[in-house]
This record gives structure tokens, sequence and C-alpha cells, in this order.
């Protein structure tokens, strides 16, 4: 009876290690392959821009912001510092229940600089977006937040994706501001963006990337469509509703926005597990994608890209040590299965550790990356209550960032 009990055990324990290794490694793996088999019979098209400015297209530099005073002049001398041509890019605000200055900033001295949407009710970030885009009449839109910088040419290398007719999105990169005196927090968050924008980049060779971030991407404006007011991830839902419409998300390395990390752990935690809950309550809004048939690479893309990460790999990463252990009691190989429980043992080290170095302020780069691999999975279980604690809303306090 032993054997049997056993052996169902390893059967679990195996099947859980190999989703948890083709989440976060073997994707990208496969990806690559793919990427390279796909490129040897099809050249990436090379597009350029119109000769003139006459021929570009009118762009609104769409920025919501709520309660930030103390970045809107950085932003607005970084909007109007971008390389395309004045006439042609519209600077819009839509701000919605600030309590701060935020209004008054952007009145002066930027006042005839932007078009400024206000209303004193705060119904939360999706609300504010589907608002303002009814009051935009560009075929461009880039939304970005107030608090990230873009670089100079963002816009028009924006414009240069959206030559391709079957491109409806283009996902900027984001990049971390990471400062030498920064914590485990920006560190980690900058280490992993790394990879993320390495992924999201081969996602988009093979067919297209999965999903923009807030801090910079862009839509053709017919095709933005309404969201529920409380959506957590405006950006992905949104995106992802364009390609399932047909079109194709580009990922665009040279358009980037830069920020600076979380101010520290407990800031960065209130950001992932927001992000984790709308991970979920994106599976659950967007689950006709989950059909192969229906969305052939596009589905594949999904679930190995997003939806492993915010549903069942979490858990069976936890699940991996318990397991280890029963499968030793009850007489699975002690040397094999012992040296596999040695290791999971040691990489919890390494993550409590780093855990400990950051609470003292230590910096290490190498104990980033255990650590904050466990962080982000913890919070995904922890995004299943803070999804039902919010639900109905679609308002939430943003995490404080780290000073420049």
């Amino acid at each position: 009876m032993n054997e049997i009990i056993t052996l169902c055990l390893e059967i679990i324990f195996w099947f859980a290690l190999f989703i948890v290794f083709y989440t976060y490694l073997g994707y990208g793996i496969v990806l690559y392959v793919l990427v390279k088999l796909k490129e040897l019979f099809v050249k990436p098209v090379k597009r350029s821009l119109p000769a003139s400015d006459a021929g570009l297209p009118e762009v609104t530099l769409f920025i919501t912001a709520f309660n930030e005073e103390d970045v809107i002049d950085e932003k607005m001398e970084n909007s109007l510092e971008l390389d395309y041509p004045a006439d042609k890019l519209h600077i819009v605000w839509v701000t919605d229940g600030s309590n701060d200055r935020t209004k008054e900033r952007q009145k002066t001295p930027w006042q005839g600089k932007a078009t400024i949407h206000f209303q004193p009710l705060r119904q939360g970030k999706t609300a504010a977006m589907t608002r303002g885009m009814t009051l935009v009449d560009t075929p461009l839109v880039v939304f970005t937040d107030a608090n990230t910088m873009v670089n100079r040419e963002a816009i028009q290398e924006i414009v240069l994706a959206f030559q391709d007719p079957k491109v409806g999105c283009v996902a900027g990169e984001k990049r971390i501001a990471v400062q030498t005196k920064d914590g485990a927090a920006a560190g980690g968050e900058g280490i992993y963006w790394k990879y993320e924008s390495t992924l999201k980049a081969l996602d988009a060779r093979l067919y297209s990337a999965v999903g923009a971030a807030g801090e910079l991407f862009a839509v053709r404006r017919e095709l933005f469509e309404a969201m529920e007011p409380d959506t957590l991830l405006d950006d992905f839902i949104l995106s992802l509703r364009i390609t399932m419409k047909g079109y194709t998300i580009a990922y665009c390395t040279n358009a980037y926005a830069i920020e600076s990390g979380s101010a520290d752990m407990r800031e960065e935690e209130k950001r992932k597990v927001r992000i984790a809950a709308g991970g979920l309550q994106s599976i659950w809004r967007l689950r006709p994608l989950l059909n192969p048939f229906r969305y052939g690479t596009l589905s594949f893309q999904y679930t190995s890209h997003r939806v492993l990460r915010w549903s069942i790999t979490p858990f069976l990463l936890f699940a991996l040590f318990p397991l280890n252990i029963a499968i030793l009691l009850l007489g699975g190989s002690a040397i094999f299965y012992g040296v596999l429980l040695a290791m999971q043992v040691l990489f919890y080290g390494l993550g409590y550790w780093g855990y400990y170095l950051s609470t003292k302020q230590i910096k290490n780069k190498l104990l980033f990356i255990p650590y904050y691999f466990l962080f982000m999975n913890v919070n995904v279980l922890k995004g299943i209550r803070y999804l039902k604690k919010k639900k109905g809303s679609g308002a939430w306090e943003k995490a404080k960032r780290a000073e420049k």
C-alpha cells in the first residue's frame, strides 16, 4: 500500500516540479527555440515612418493622475521634450478625485500646454480612462503614468510599430531606475523586469506580446472599449481584448518608460498583491483566450506566460516541500529525494537570508533572486484575499516609490 501511495506522491511531485520549471524557465527556452525556427522561414518586415511630418498621424499622450502634484512639473517637461511634431502631439491629463494640488499644478505654469479633464469624484483609474477616452479624437493614443519618464524617441518608435496594420496595440518597455542605495524592492523588481522584457520581446517575435504595462502603451483609438469599473489591470485587459479582435501587440524596446522601484518591500507587496489579484480577475474575464482551437498561438502564449503564474504554479511551488518530505518518510530514494530536499532547504534558506539582509538595508544582488521569487509567489496567494476584499471597487492604494 505504501508503494502505491509513494508512487502517487512521486507523480504529483514531478508534475508540480515540471509546471514550476516550465512556468519560470521552460517556457522561455521553448519560446526562444520557436522564434528561431520561425525566423528561419519568415524574415521580419522593416517599416519606416512617412518622409515628412505632414504624413505623421496625430497622437494623444494620455496621462491619468491621482494626487501627483510632486511629479507634474517633471512629467510635463518630459512630455514636451518628446521628439514628435508639437502640432501632432496632444497632451491630456485625466485626474479624478485628487485632493492635493494636482489640478492647480497642471494649470500653473503649464496653462495651454496640455488639456486637463478633472472631476472631484474618485472612481479609480479604469473609470478615469473610460471617461477620458470619450474626449479623445486622435487615431492613436499613448497611455503613460504620471510618475514615469519616457525616452525622447518613444512616440516616433510607437508610431513606427503601428505602420503594421495588424498591430492594434504597442507595448513599451518598462525599466526600473535602480540606485546604488536601493534595497531588495527596487533591486528585485529591476531583475524581474529585465527577464520579463526578454520574454515579451520573444513573445512579440513569435506572434504577439501578451499584455502591456500601464507605464507606457498605445492603442488605436477605435479599438478601445470601456472596461468594467472595478478592473484592476486595465492595461492588461484592454490590450488582450484587442488581440481577441484579431490584432497583435507589438513590443517596442526602443520606446521605454523609467520609474523608481518601490520604496520598500512593504510598498512592493501592495503592488504585487494587487497585480496578482488583477491577474486572477483577468483569467476569469478573458477566459475565451484559454481556448487554443479559437486563438491558437496566442492561447498558448497567454496560458504559458500569464495564466500559470497567476493560478496553479504558486500552489504547486509551495507543495513541493511537503511532498518531498512525505516521499522520503514513505520510503522514497533517500539519496535522490534527500538531495532534492536539501536543495529546497538551501533555496528557502537563501530566500530568508535575502529577507533578513533587506531588513538591515544590506544590498546583495545574488540573494535578491530567491527572496524576490518567493516574495512574488507568496503575494499571488495573498491576491486571492485582496480580490475578495476589493470586489466592486476600482480605486486602490498606490504603492510609494523610492526617492530619486
